[in-house]
């Protein structure tokens, strides 16, 4: 996959989709204190961006497959409750679909209502990242395409993480990168700002064992126990900074070396994680030259429905590192849920 023109229909309408969407997303972001006053709700751009991507996402995977199966986080019942919120989603889809209608928007979110499971399906996570969007940070739009339990096609849209590594992670870059794995074929990157248009080659470079390991966290603690990932650094003596920033955008940091790891270490008991917060993610990672399991070590398994009932957490890290992680957890006690530790 060396150039757009050599990629393959499916995997170029997943790009396609998802660099609507991150440009619909980004324009809402830019406009977060308008949409505020107008729908008098703190949270409502992201629910606009939210409504948005789906609409966009789902219309341009449906034009290819009328009998789309997509797997998806909204349906449309909540804006027809509300003209503000329908009028600012209108508005922002027809960035890139001019010729929407209300009912179009409306009917285009609802067919994200796949439950999941066995078969062929697709798997979307429209704003991956909410507070991370409602704080100008990081976010993603997340696709996947699923094919008997494992994802084999991704694509991670992060409107706001510059290609460079010396960027700051805080802040939003002007441009932003999109990321295409598919299973087998690597892992590529596109920036606006590459003015050749040209993708490039994503590997993971070798890891230093004996050097400082930079974990790749989330920002909330909710989502992620650091306690329990700073055990893990003092069990291989091995400490550095993490780095933490929100959505499946850490799994594209770690993809293309700028952290070691990521982490997501269970906070709570009984907590599932959803198809669409790991999906595209986790084949990003694979592809470049990862291991993506759960903390026991098991394969993440996407055909269970919406849910990834029989994992517990992740962890994302290039080979020799990943058995280090492992095998910390599991000397360390962290292997199981957090109330039978």
């Amino acid at each position: 996959m060396s150039r757009t023109a050599d990629l393959p229909a499916i995997a170029e309408l997943a790009r396609g989709a998802v660099a609507d969407a991150s440009v619909v997303c980004r324009h809402v972001q830019n406009q977060i204190d308008r949409v505020r006053s107008v729908t008098k709700d703190d949270r409502s751009p992201v629910t606009v961006a939210d409504f948005a991507s789906q609409a966009v996402v789902a219309r341009r995977l449906s034009e290819a497959d009328p009998d789309l199966a997509l797997v998806g986080e909204e349906s449309s019942d909540a804006l027809r409750d509300s003209a503000a919120l329908l009028n600012e989603v209108l508005a922002a889809v027809r960035l890139v679909w001019p010729e929407a209608t209300t009912d179009d928007v409306l009917a285009a979110i609802d067919l994200a209502q796949h439950p999941g499971g066995v078969g062929s399906f697709w798997t979307l996570d429209p704003i991956d990242g909410t507070k991370g969007f409602l704080r100008n940070q990081q976010y993603a739009v997340s696709l996947a395409r699923i094919e008997a339990g494992a994802p084999t096609l991704g694509v991670l849209g992060c409107p706001n993480l510059s290609p460079s590594f010396n960027a700051d992670l805080d802040q939003p870059d002007p441009a932003g990168t999109i990321y295409l794995a598919a299973l087998d074929a690597g892992l590529i990157e596109w920036s606006p700002a590459n003015t050749t248009g040209n993708p490039r080659t994503v590997s993971r470079a070798d890891h230093d064992p004996a050097g400082p390991l930079r974990l790749c966290e989330s920002v909330e603690k909710a989502h992620s126990s650091h306690d329990a990932s700073s055990r893990i650094l003092d069990h291989l003596r091995r400490h550095a900074d993490p780095a933490r920033l929100d959505s499946q955008c850490k799994y594209a940091v770690v993809a293309r070396g700028q952290a070691d790891a990521y982490l997501r270490m269970p906070t709570k008991p009984g907590y599932i994680e959803r198809i669409w917060d790991h999906a595209a993610g986790a084949i990003v990672a694979t592809e470049s030259g990862c291991i993506v399991t759960d903390i026991l070590g098991a394969p993440l398994d996407f055909s269970r429905g919406r849910g990834l009932e029989t994992n517990l957490g992740v962890v994302c890290a290039p080979p020799p590192l990943h058995t280090d992680l492992i095998a910390a957890i599991a000397d360390l006690g962290l292997d199981r849920p957090p109330a039978a530790r």
